[in-house]
């Protein structure tokens, strides 16, 4: 296992605005060994914050319905009963209705960025992460339905309205405007991206400028 972390993952790289396809080789939390359990986990939970859980439902003392007793008790040949906000009525309270109280369950800092590895990883293995450079060349919608289209069709991909994720890094996020019409896909800041978008997002559009390393400044500049 050891070995296999250390192993680099290479990806088409598509280029805009050109035909040659070239390759990016991805950093090790790309091609690290998958851990299914931690994957489903953070799934859950992302898939949790998903529901406001705001449903609340009336108990029988907070319906607004009259207190008066509904028969006498006996004689009557019927039941004993005493208001009609009880459960059994209609128009009474709920027994065991939702409180409306949002339990947040979370994930601890490590295992999000674990579980995004592992997700990233199976992802890759599958065949389903593609490099994407140039973006800032693209200034129209066409122009960037074009870029993905010529994806697609040369990862012989399904490419009438199909399920993707584009993650961008900090200097490529002006190009989002041309992106955001296009059906089917959804843009991510790296910085954002999580195991949920990975996994439930289809093919992943990886940003190669996001890899860049950062310049450092020389003496004199300092």
């Amino acid at each position: 296992m050891s070995g296999r972390r250390s192993q680099v993952s290479k990806v088409h790289l598509y280029t805009a605005g050109k035909k040659a396809v070239g390759s990016l080789s991805l950093p090790t939390e790309y091609s690290q060994e998958p851990n299914e359990a931690l994957i489903a986990q953070a799934v859950h939970v992302y898939r949790d914050h998903l529901h406001p859980k705001t449903a609340k439902a009336k108990t029988r003392g907070e319906v607004d319905i009259t207190g008066k007793k509904i028969y006498r008790r006996k004689g009557t040949g019927g039941a004993r009963h005493g208001a009609r906000s009880a459960p059994i009525f209609v128009g009474g309270g709920k027994a065991h209705g939702p409180k409306g109280i949002k339990r947040l369950i979370e994930l601890p800092q490590k295992m999000r960025r674990k579980a995004l590895s592992s997700a990233l990883s199976e992802k890759t293995k599958n065949g389903k992460v593609i490099g994407v450079e140039g973006l800032s060349g693209l200034k129209k919608t066409k122009d960037a339905q074009a870029f993905i289209d010529s994806i697609m069709s040369g990862e012989k991909l399904k490419s009438e309205h199909p399920s993707i994720v584009l993650t961008l890094s900090e200097k490529s996020l002006g190009t989002r405007r041309v992106f955001t019409n296009i059906k089917g896909l959804q843009m991510v800041p790296y910085v954002d991206l999580n195991a949920y978008h990975v996994v439930m997002g289809g093919t992943l559009l990886v940003d190669a400028s996001i890899f860049d390393k950062p310049k450092t400044k020389s003496k004199s500049e300092k």
